[in-house]
């Protein structure tokens, strides 16, 4: 094939993948759909990037950027044969500004690692999805990814200042940096997001968060998840933002304790995590007042960390959800979808009607602080007609959090897993003026097609429905 041909006399035969098993491993992420890539190449450089994009471009063939492939909506999953261009190589810390508070990292860069790379000046990137251990930068710039303590440092696209892209002609663009006030619009935050629809990030320039001073870390049980919920709200109607408030259901409590030993309540019908930070009086006043606001909610326990370790063992509790569900069963199936505050009460009991009318085993864990839910199905594929009822389970569930006044999507992503719901959120102008905004950018839809929009988004002005070769 001249494509693979092409590519190995580029990169060299160990960083071309094209063999049948090879090519399976990268036609998925961490969601339940499988596709079947043409060739994947592992770059090291941005210039590589660019040569494999005008390769590819020779040969008519899309192309998918995929990172570490956690991500759950079927966004590095190409939907027909595509070259992946896999970016965990290019994983290098470039520089450090300690004094400007930033950082260039390759997108390949593991989101703890950095982190880790930059914990002895006293700084750390913020944003902190549950795969932080593994999943990359480039790919929380691709979702605009999350995580527990998004509720108030923000998610992603916060915390980027700038990155470097190869379009899909492979040219080389740098949009944002470190000013402050960048003249112009933002595409920044346009790509942030984007899924790798609008280009290849190569380089992202990030901003680094000091450590704070202080904190205190609390787990708090409670004999209903409506009083957890209700402390929620109680705690932000007080007018504190903590760090965090993430809570767990019975069922997901369990799985977890089995799994870490982190002497978490399992009796407990939920429990919520809860940090504050700050200067040490102002920590501690905060947490005062988080624990008066559980108990007045009816909380049974309020266990505060002692020092760091208990601190980091319960952070490895929580974040340690989606694999201890492994306990359960071999596969799993979750959305994250957002509701207002105030319907999470309401939305989380129709979720659990939903899961026990499909008989479905199913543990939630969610981001209560912003509503972002994460209800989880633990199931068996191999069981006939199982699938099926764990989709149209999801699917229920996720209309439902739409009727709430909610979004589809709190840091996964749209991908190919939400991409039909589109149409629920957004009318055909909403549509047609994202659609115009990625032909801008990739005019034949070459860059992970069929992915966030669904298709028609582009025909408004046309009334017809055009084929992605033509216009998206």
């Amino acid at each position: 094939m001249a494509l693979v041909d092409d590519l190995r006399a580029l990169l060299g035969d160990q960083r071309v993948k094209w063999e049948p098993l090879e090519l399976r491993i990268y036609g998925r992420d961490a969601g339940i759909g499988q596709g079947m890539p043409v060739a994947v190449v592992l770059p090291e450089t941005t210039a590589e990037v660019a040569e494999c994009v005008l390769i590819a471009r020779e040969c008519d063939v899309p192309i998918v950027a995929r990172g570490a492939g956690t991500g759950l909506a079927g966004g590095a999953m190409p939907t027909e044969p595509a070259l992946v261009i896999a970016l965990t190589r290019m994983d290098r810390l470039h520089n450090v500004d300690a004094e400007g508070l930033t950082a260039w990292v390759g997108p390949g860069m593991i989101n703890l690692e950095l982190s880790e790379k930059v914990a002895g000046l006293g700084l750390h990137f913020a944003p902190d999805p549950s795969s932080q251990a593994a999943c990359t930068i480039g790919g929380n710039v691709g979702t605009n990814a999350g995580g527990p303590h998004c509720l108030a440092d923000g998610t992603t696209v916060a915390h980027i200042l700038g990155l470097e892209m190869v379009t899909v002609d492979g040219d080389v663009l740098t949009l944002g940096g470190a000013a402050p006030d960048p003249l112009g619009l933002d595409l920044r935050a346009v790509v942030v997001g984007s899924e790798g629809t609008l280009g290849i990030v190569t380089r992202v320039l990030v901003k680094l968060t000091p450590d704070a001073p202080a904190v205190q870390t609390m787990l708090i049980a409670f004999d209903t998840i409506e009083d957890a919920a209700a402390t929620v709200s109680g705690i932000i109607a007080e007018g504190i933002v903590p760090a965090a408030l993430e809570i767990m259901d019975q069922p997901m409590v369990r799985a977890v304790e089995n799994f870490v030993k982190a002497d978490l309540p399992v009796h407990a019908a939920a429990v919520l995590l809860a940090e504050v930070t700050g200067h040490p009086s102002a920590a501690e006043a905060e947490a005062r007042l988080v624990a008066s606001t559980a108990t007045a909610n009816g909380a049974t326990h309020v266990r505060v960390a002692a020092d760091n370790a208990e601190r980091a063992l319960l952070w490895k509790a929580r974040k340690s959800a989606f694999g201890a569900v492994a306990q359960a069963a071999p596969d799993y199936y979750l959305h994250d979808t957002v509701v207002p505050r105030t319907r999470l009460v309401d939305v989380m009991s129709k979720i659990y009607e939903i899961g026990a009318r499909y008989n479905l085993h199913m543990l939630n864990v969610f981001h209560a602080g912003d509503g972002n839910l994460h209800p989880l199905v633990a199931f068996d594929a191999r069981d006939e007609g199982v699938l099926a009822d764990v989709t149209d389970a999801a699917r229920e569930m996720v209309l439902v959090s739409l009727e709430a006044g909610g979004s589809l999507s709190g840091e996964h992503g749209i991908g190919l897993e939400k991409r039909d719901f589109m149409g629920q959120v957004y009318g055909p102008v909403d549509l047609d003026a994202q659609a115009r905004l990625r032909q801008a950018f990739d005019p034949q839809g070459r860059l992970n097609p069929d992915k966030i929009l669904p298709a028609g988004s582009r025909c408004y002005d046309y009334g017809v429905t055009l084929d992605r070769g033509e216009a998206l």
